[in-house]
């Protein structure tokens, strides 16, 4: 990555499709990092189930912490790294809840005990016991058996849409390639960094 591109997802693009073809197993996986009200940082690994020029999209319980903190506070960042491309590219913005729709579609993809997972999980919130979980689970299992699965109204996607993003690619010597990209009216401003 000696030069700039004159946006960030062509080669966002083409290191997602490396990072496929080396590592099938999850490469799009991301690290999520939120703040709560106090702008105490929280992050974790999330997928990643789309993207394109509009944002980067993954979805969660809303009322789980990261959840709460995407609504209340908005500001996001996300950060992947892929060891078998020595590449990482970090994305700052802001998130919003992908519509009802879209959140619908993809929820109707998941596996089927992914669905009454969505439902018997009260993501963050303090569990007595795994076997209270698994109850849970019993009784929607039954609930549901031979009808389909709706989407929990607490449960839905996020868009990440960017306001920076940087693309990091390593170097012999730790002389890397970074190329940080803001947003500017309807483009992009690229300025290279040192690394």
């Amino acid at each position: 990555m000696r030069a700039a591109f004159a946006e960030p997802f062509e080669r966002f693009r083409e290191l997602f499709a490396r990072a496929t073809a080396a590592h099938p197993k999850d490469p799009n996986a991301v690290t999520l990092a939120t703040v709560d009200e106090a702008g105490r940082p929280s992050a974790r690994i999330v997928l990643m189930k789309g993207f394109d020029e509009q944002g980067f999209v993954f979805f969660t319980n809303y009322e789980s912490r990261k959840g709460r903190e995407l609504i209340g506070q908005k500001v996001c960042a996300l950060c992947f790294y892929w060891h078998e491309l020595d590449a990482q590219v970090r994305v700052e913005g802001s998130a919003t809840k992908v519509s009802a729709e879209e959140s619908d579609a993809y929820f109707a993809t998941r596996a089927r005990i992914s669905q009454l997972g969505a439902w018997a999980s009260q993501q963050s919130r303090p569990l007595d016991a795994r076997a209270t979980l698994e109850a849970r689970l019993a009784e929607l299992t039954k609930k549901y058996e031979g009808a389909a699965v709706p989407r929990p109204g607490h449960w839905g996607g996020f868009r990440l849409t960017p306001s920076a993003i940087e693309l990091w690619q390593a170097g012999e010597f730790r002389l890397h390639d970074r190329f940080r990209y803001e947003r500017s009216g309807d483009g992009w401003a690229v300025e290279r960094l040192n690394p």
